[in-house]
């Protein structure tokens, strides 16, 4: 017979005799009860977190903003999201037709996006009417005081904040840069889209930096794309000397053919982008699309992690860049002053 065990030995206690078959029922009894503890929770504790949807809403096309999507991504990347893994994209483009943007935001609020991000002030005026409790993230808005997105930079109030392109106060230093690469041009032309909630704003501004050149401006509306030729024929009739074209999505999404028929009629031109001088343009003064869109990023982070929209006061940008075609100077028989050249962020051979 084996020794005895000690008095409250946990096996004793809970099998007594080992050799029993009682005792050893009583034993597995006992080790399922324990299993059930230390099993895992039932399945519906174990489902993922859930994926955060944020829509995406442009005036443009995807093409258009091609660089910046990219940068925007990035930018989530940098921060620990990537789509199709902890995060979803939604995105509705209008292809250039604002009437379109109200539609595409109501589609957004309907799928129940965790945030929307907008590309272009149409857009944010469309997202921030189609919702008040969804978090909107203004990527690139030119006057956001001035169109009333927001209450005020430093508190924008409400439910959307975000990144300002303040193309209106550069409106005024486009004019005196394309002044100063066609001096004698008295009389300059100026496209614009009255659809775009900035565009009289950046109008003004221009008229007002005009009437201090002595300059006469030619104001033309397009809205359409069948409008821009017959806008360039009027720009021909009035034998304007140089062309400015204000920032809009419309106007990106054209970019190419805009650079095309100002070559054609053979017209300086000032953009606002980039973009525009990538396509062939001549010349733009602006912010950096990209960079704006990157720090947009970091806008979608916060509001995930719990800040309101209210609170992120708009950011504005500190550096802007002066891009040259020199390729379309020579074929418009142009060459940029040392003034200008020395100005320039990057010139484009």
């Amino acid at each position: 017979m084996p020794p005895p065990r000690a008095p409250g030995h946990l096996f004793d206690a809970l099998v007594g005799d080992a050799n029993g078959w009682r005792g050893r029922l009583r034993f597995l009894h006992l080790v399922f009860a324990l299993g059930l503890l230390v099993a895992p929770l039932p399945a519906a504790a174990q489902q993922p977190a859930k994926v955060p949807r944020i829509g995406f809403l442009g005036g443009s096309a995807p093409a258009a903003l091609a660089h910046s999507l990219e940068a925007f991504r990035q930018g989530l990347r940098e921060l620990g999201y990537v789509a199709g893994q902890n995060i979803a994209l939604e995105s509705r483009w209008a292809e250039g037709r604002f009437d379109r943007l109200p539609a595409l935001a109501g589609e957004l609020v309907r799928l129940r996006v965790d945030l929307i991000v907008t590309a272009g002030t149409p857009a944010a005026h469309a997202a921030k009417e189609a919702t008040a409790s969804i978090p909107i993230v203004a990527a690139a808005v030119g006057d956001p005081v001035g169109t009333g997105l927001v209450a005020s930079l430093a508190r924008p109030g409400a439910n959307l904040t975000g990144l300002s392109d303040i193309t209106v106060d550069l409106s005024a230093k486009r004019l005196e840069l394309l002044k100063e690469l066609v001096p004698t041009a008295s009389r300059i032309a100026i496209l614009w889209n009255p659809a775009h909630p900035t565009n009289p704003l950046q109008l003004r501004e221009t008229r007002a930096a005009a009437q201090a050149l002595g300059i006469t401006l030619q104001s033309l509306e397009v809205q359409r794309s069948g409008e821009l030729e017959r806008a360039f024929a009027a720009i021909r009739r009035e034998r304007a000397g140089a062309l400015v074209v204000l920032s809009d999505p419309f106007m990106l999404l054209h970019r190419g053919r805009l650079a095309d028929l100002a070559a054609n009629n053979r017209l300086p031109t000032m953009y606002p982008w980039r973009e525009h001088v990538e396509a062939g343009g001549l010349m733009a003064y602006g912010v950096n699309l990209p960079d704006l869109f990157r720090r947009a990023a970091t806008y979608v982070d916060k509001i995930l992690k719990g800040a309101k929209p209210a609170d992120l006061p708009v950011e504005q940008p500190m550096r802007f860049e002066l891009v040259i075609n020199m390729k379309t100077a020579k074929a418009l028989g142009l060459t940029f002053p040392p003034s200008i050249l020395i100005r320039a962020t990057e010139v484009i051979q």
